[in-house]
């Protein structure tokens, strides 16, 4: 029995890689009953992909007249639609907003691309890196005598890209609620990431930000905001950004005897204060430093690994991370109070269950 907010949806995925499939699992955590249609001979999902969970699986092969009906059959049962091809793979294979607009008005039709449906880029290939290398996001991370720091796929693919799908599916759900109709979501990483440097943006507009990296606020330009190497060869990280977490920063290490710690919030005095913080935290393990400041008001934490992290306390304690099927993953978020999401199965299948899934749709019609 599915368990969330969006029990009772029906969402058709179409089989592909990165930010769609997070989507999709993030709705499927929500309740939603998704169906990803797969190509036909492909690999199932293998254990560990934890984007895959929660799904029930048709293969279909695509180029086949009576597949693509028997697609067509669910997008007309379906509430929403997840896809991820270039620009014009769908309308190609039969399968595009207008037809399926046309089948099913009110059809949620969610397109997830790199560039967007539309722009001189929109036809050609790119990556994470690439979307957010355009918005601006990129050149602000990282060490202002190195390159910029590729920040994983998180910004863009799942950040940009994956939040924005499910949110704007959300907001067409609620909507078509009240006028019955369908629409299409272009959901493009790089408007998304542009999207998440907003306030940003609005910094430098201001004159608070500067292009230049490792010189800002929250960029690690502030002695009292950044990651620093313990005397182990392990990390924490210190966010002492308000006066009051500062003072208890200052007072915890012993730093408010130095005059030179009164300069908070003295731009040209961040660097050398940088130094003083790095020698000061590299003298004592991340253990040691976390038993001084976990828990208080410093703004402190320890940087854990992905080993690490889901035996820490905290998390522990909220059930931050779930084992499903041998398979330790993070648990569904965000938490809802009455309709509590669920991790709806593990990942896998190729399809060995479509009639029943087909019937379970009110769909007779059977894949080739």
């Amino acid at each position: 029995m599915a368990s969330g907010p969006l029990d009772g949806v029906k969402v058709v995925e179409f089989a592909g890689i990165g930010p769609g499939p997070f989507c999709c699992m993030l709705l499927s955590d929500m309740g939603a009953d998704v169906v990803r249609i797969d190509r036909k001979g492909g690999r199932p999902s293998f254990k560990n992909d934890i984007p895959a969970r929660g799904r029930r699986h048709v293969a279909l092969d695509l180029k086949d007249a009576n597949d693509v009906n028997v697609a067509l059959a669910m997008i007309e049962k379906a509430d929403v639609l997840i896809e991820g091809f270039r620009p014009q793979v769908m309308e190609r294979l039969g399968l595009g907003p207008d037809v399926a607009l046309a089948r099913n008005p009110r059809l949620i039709y969610g397109r997830m691309t790199g560039w967007g449906q539309t722009g001189p880029l929109a036809e050609v290939a790119g990556h994470d890196l690439n979307y957010i290398a355009l918005s601006g996001a990129l050149h602000a991370m990282g060490r202002r005598h190195d390159a910029p720091a590729p920040p994983l796929n998180l910004v863009g693919d799942y950040g940009g890209g994956s939040l924005y799908l499910a949110m704007g599916v959300c907001a067409a759900l609620f909507e078509a609620s009240k006028s019955g109709k369908g629409q299409v979501i272009d959901a493009a990483i790089t408007d998304g990431a542009a999207s998440l440097m907003s306030v940003i943006y609005g910094l430098r507009a201001s004159g608070i930000w500067s292009d230049e990296r490792d010189a800002n606020l929250l960029d690690g330009g502030a002695h009292f905001y950044d990651v620093y190497k313990t005397s182990d060869g392990k990390f924490v990280s210190i966010a002492s950004l308000e006066p009051q977490f500062y003072a208890l920063l200052l007072e915890k290490t012993g730093l408010k005897d130095d005059p030179a710690f009164a300069a908070h919030m003295v731009k040209p005095e961040w660097s050398a204060l940088s130094e003083k913080v790095g020698a000061l935290i590299a003298t004592k393990t991340r253990d040691e430093w976390t038993a001084l400041m976990e828990g208080t008001d410093v703004c402190f934490a320890p940087v854990l690994s992905m080993a690490e992290a889901p035996t820490h306390a905290h998390n522990v304690a909220r059930g931050t991370f779930v084992e499903v099927d041998g398979l330790t993953q993070p648990a569904p978020a965000p938490r809802f109070s009455r309709t509590p999401s669920a991790v709806q199965g593990p990942p896998g299948g190729m399809g060995a269950d479509a009639v029943k899934i087909l019937s379970d749709w009110g769909i007779s019609a059977r894949p080739s």
